[in-house]
């Protein structure tokens, strides 16, 4: 009998490694990291709203790419993404 075993994605999100499923969504990398993908004009956090890149919510910094919508990238090994923090 063969188990299914799923290999983790690990993509750096502020400097801290997260561990994913793959082809999950980076969105969903910052939201298992705790941490908000930007803060508005007020200071208030912000994160994915509408999970289908029209609210442009979920923007964050992605392999130095500023304002990348992180509803709409699927995770690859080592990415790196940088939220307003």
């Amino acid at each position: 009998m063969s188990e299914n075993v799923t290999t983790l994605v690990t993509i750096w999100v502020n400097g801290a490694p997260v561990q994913l499923e793959p082809e999950s969504m980076i969105s969903a990398a910052l939201l298992k990291a705790g941490v908000p993908c930007r803060r508005s004009v007020t200071g208030e956090p912000r994160t994915a709203l509408c999970g289908m890149g029209i609210c442009f919510e979920c923007r964050a910094t992605v392999d130095g790419a500023p304002h990348r919508r992180t509803c709409q990238l699927i995770c690859r090994e080592g990415m790196v993404v940088e939220s307003e923090r």
